[in-house]
């Protein structure tokens, strides 16, 4: 607890210091102070883990006053099981605290390194290739938790995927996975009531920005949808279809009319609004 209360003042000092005091403080302390916000990156305390850790870590960043090796240290222990995949498929405890902040520290790192290009090319690639896992086994998808604030994991997965797919190092067959990571996102037996559905919808935004056709995007939506169908013939109208029916017309609706403002993928669109209209009955 002493520990926690030494990292939590240093942070609050944080704030108030100039540019040449941070440089200080990361000369003489940098490692140390690195390994203990990382250990408290998923505190249950919402003004240490929100307001003071990821906060900094971002200043960090953005005013690059980490080395390369330290930027190295922080992504090879951020994407690992100790903290962007702990204890990965738990619900409804406070470990999806830690993964949802490791996702966005991961995505302030890819921020970064699109920039700067200091992660090691093999440990970018192996990332980049399994890029949609998180959100893929993610299964705690709560929003806002009444006494730790924020968990927002879906959100904060989606930021991730965003962040990736802008990365100079993607590739277009890295975004099968990612496609596949959002299907699976509206079957997480939930419905998504924080916003969750613009942030995913970025990220397909993202991915038309780097040329994936809008024939991978076609065949897609139409397994999105041929999914929920399949559920209904083979299990029935069960609790989870409904969920997923509700996710996934939420989110198709809000895809229809991002592609109807941006008139790029007329033939996306048009099956989309199909297949809105069929479960609307509409037409």
């Amino acid at each position: 607890m002493e520990a926690v209360m030494d990292l939590k003042q240093i942070l609050i000092d944080w704030v108030s210091m100039s540019i040449l005091e941070r440089k200080t403080l990361i000369a003489e302390q940098g490692d140390e102070l690195l390994f203990n916000m990382l250990q408290e990156i998923g505190a249950v305390d919402a003004e240490l883990r929100d307001q003071l850790i990821y906060r900094t870590f971002m200043e960090m960043l953005g005013e690059q006053l980490l080395s390369h090796e330290q930027m190295q240290y922080l992504y090879k222990e951020i994407v690992s099981e100790k903290y962007l995949f702990f204890q990965i498929g738990d619900e409804q405890i406070d470990t999806v605290l830690t993964r949802s902040f490791s996702a966005l520290l991961l995505t302030g790192i890819l921020t970064t390194d699109a920039e700067l290009r200091f992660l090691p090319d093999e440990a970018l690639t192996t990332y980049l290739e399994k890029s949609g896992h998180y959100l893929q086994k993610e299964r705690d998808v709560r929003g806002f938790i009444d006494g730790k604030g924020w968990a927002h994991s879906i959100a904060h997965g989606a930021d991730l995927a965003a962040a990736t797919v802008r990365h100079p190092a993607f590739e277009l067959r890295m975004a099968p996975p990612i496609l596949q990571a959002i299907k699976a996102c509206l079957w997480k037996n939930a419905v998504y009531i924080d916003d969750e559905e613009e942030r995913l919808i970025i990220v397909i935004e993202e991915m038309m920005k780097k040329g994936v056709s809008e024939e991978v995007f076609v065949e897609w939506a139409e397994q999105v949808f041929d999914k929920l169908d399949h559920h209904l013939y083979s299990i029935g109208y069960d609790p989870s279809y409904f969920k997923a029916r509700t996710c996934t017309l939420h989110f198709m609706k809000t895809l229809y009319f991002a592609l109807k403002i941006k008139k790029s993928m007329p033939k996306l669109e048009g099956v989309v609004y199909m297949q809105i209209a069929k479960h609307f009955k509409l037409g």
